[in-house]
C-alpha cells in the first residue's frame, strides 16, 4: 500500500526504486536479510525486525533511504503482547541514521493498513525535511 501511494504520483520513478512485500518470515530472511535469531527472539512484528527490514531494503536497492512496516492488521493474529493494530516502523538511511517507532491503530484491517501506510510516508517526509524527532 505504501508503494501504491508513492507510485500514484507521476514522476515517482525519479526517486522510488522499488519495494518488497515480505509476509512470510522466509521472505523477510531471504529478501531482506532479517536474521533467523531476530525472528525467533522478537518475532516478525517487532522493532528489531522492522529495523533489519529497513536496512535490508536500503542495502538491496542501494537506496539513500528505506522505510519498513510490519504489523498485525487483523482481524486475527494478535496477542496480549501485540494486539491487532500493533505496527512497527523503521527508517534506515545511507549515512547510518536509523529510527524506529511503534504505533497502535484501532479499526478494521483496511483502516489499520491505510493508517500505517500514511504514517510510514509521514516518517519519510519528516526525515527528509529534517523535522523527524528521534525517539
Amino acid at each position: 500500500m505504501v508503494s501504491a501511494l508513492v507510485t500514484d504520483v507521476a514522476g515517482s520513478s525519479d526517486y522510488f526504486l522499488g519495494a518488497v512485500v515480505s509476509y512470510a518470515n522466509s521472505a523477510k530472511e531471504d529478501l531482506l536479510g532479517v536474521s533467523d535469531e531476530t525472528l525467533l527472539r522478537y518475532g516478525a512484528v517487532s522493532e528489531q525486525g522492522a529495523r533489519e527490514m529497513a536496512r535490508g531494503a536500503r542495502e538491496r536497492f542501494d537506496a539513500d533511504l528505506a522505510v519498513a512496516v510490519t504489523g498485525i492488521a487483523g482481524p486475527g493474529g494478535g496477542s496480549e503482547e501485540k494486539p491487532v493494530g500493533t505496527v512497527f516502523f523503521a527508517l534506515s538511511g545511507r549515512n547510518g541514521d536509523e529510527d524506529a517507532r511503534k504505533r497502535f491503530f484501532v479499526g478494521d484491517r483496511t483502516h489499520v493498513r491505510r493508517s500505517a501506510s500514511l504514517v510510514a510516508l509521514e516518517l519519510v517526509r519528516r526525515h527528509l525535511s529534517g523535522t523527524l524527532r528521534h525517539e
